[in-house]
């Protein structure tokens, strides 16, 4: 399949607006309006834009037709507001980047008394990750990740002794859970390294679905959701669903396929996002069993029920590789997914909802 460019992209969508901003997870999100019905000419989509789990977010949503637009467009807005609100308590709750997080204390402390039960429910929906994937997702891979940022400060990559070092402290099953504690078991290795953990893999998908509950408890029917994963409410103005396209992962200014987004969330890894070296051999995609980068796969996309879940598979299957992947897959429901391998060629599940032009 031949890229896609953004100039393509938009000649192809009729009375398209304005490109929403990059995502973390490897999207330039284009989405686009078809010609609005009559009974809706004079509805313009409202899009705000913020910063927050190491992504920038941006959220668009349709006016209610069917009101006068200064309500319509007063709702809108205290929707946006609730929205942001929410985003700004699960960085408090989740964010490596605030250092009074509850994240950041429980890394620091090595326990957490009475968590906020965002922690738990994301802390929960990752260990039940892990095991559904043979620990290929595994959120105590910050240890890994820390190395291999600390040898890229220093010029090199982390030599086997830093690598074994760090794998001492990863291990989902040393996490302790109870309903009003979580800590840290402490390893039986030599060097007893210090566990902590990052969201990275699952808290934008998070983030997406409790942003998402947030618009529809203020009545927001159609809208388009950006969080560095993505998920759409509704429609859009023609009644057709949202589209966005996937970043092509060699050329940043293409896509390699385009996506419609209805009842299920969409979540891409990939190797461009953040590479340790220059060739992406080695980057933020890593293998908590081996403690370096997978060499199979260049991105994998996810269409799954719930944008966490879709964020966490997406991470889980490029770790996993291409064959281990599509046995997941096929044991999973309603989950399908979009393969780019290094070499360029792409592989995708019958039921991923591209869009063929």
């Amino acid at each position: 399949m031949q890229p896609l460019s953004r100039r393509r992209f938009l000649r192809a969508s009729v009375g398209g607006f304005a490109a929403l901003a990059a995502g973390y997870a490897g999207y330039s999100v284009w989405p686009f309006q078809g010609s609005p019905s009559a009974s809706n000419t004079n509805v313009e989509p409202i899009t705000r834009t913020g910063h927050a789990l190491g992504t920038t977010v941006s959220l668009t949503a349709i006016p209610n037709p069917n009101v006068s637009r200064q309500r319509a467009n007063t709702q809108v807005a205290a929707a946006l507001d609730a929205a942001f609100a929410e985003l700004d308590q699960i960085e408090n709750v989740l964010s490596l980047y605030r250092p009074h997080s509850e994240l950041c204390r429980l890394n620091a402390q090595g326990h957490l008394d009475q968590p906020h039960p965002y922690l738990m429910q994301v802390l929960r929906a990752s260990l039940a990750m892990s095991q559904r994937t043979s620990g290929a997702f595994d959120v105590t891979v910050q240890p890994l990740w820390k190395a291999h940022a600390q040898a890229q400060k220093n010029g090199g990559e982390p030599d086997a002794l830093a690598i074994a070092n760090a794998r001492q402290a990863v291990g989902y099953q040393r996490i302790s859970i109870h309903e009003d504690r979580i800590a840290f078991i402490a390893s039986d290795g030599p060097t007893n390294a210090p566990m902590s953990i990052t969201f990275n893999g699952i808290a934008q998908g998070f983030a997406v679905d409790r942003v998402k509950a947030v618009l529809q408890a203020h009545s927001i029917t159609s809208a388009l959701l950006d969080v560095g994963e993505l998920a759409a409410l509704g429609r859009k103005q023609d009644a057709q669903p949202w589209q966005v396209g996937i970043q092509h992962p060699r050329e940043p200014d293409a896509y390699a396929a385009l996506a419609k987004l209805d009842h299920r969330s969409l979540a891409t890894s990939g190797d461009y996002a953040t590479s340790f070296t220059p060739d992406r051999t080695s980057h933020h995609l890593i293998d908590p069993r081996t403690g370096q980068s997978p060499g199979e796969l260049a991105s994998v996309s996810i269409v799954a029920p719930t944008a966490m879940e879709a964020d966490a598979l997406s991470t889980a299957l490029f770790i996993l590789g291409y064959d281990k992947s599509m046995a997941l897959i096929d044991q999973s429901r309603n989950v399908d997914a979009l393969f780019i391998f290094k070499d360029g060629r792409q592989a995708i599940t019958p039921g991923f909802p591209q869009v063929q032009l």
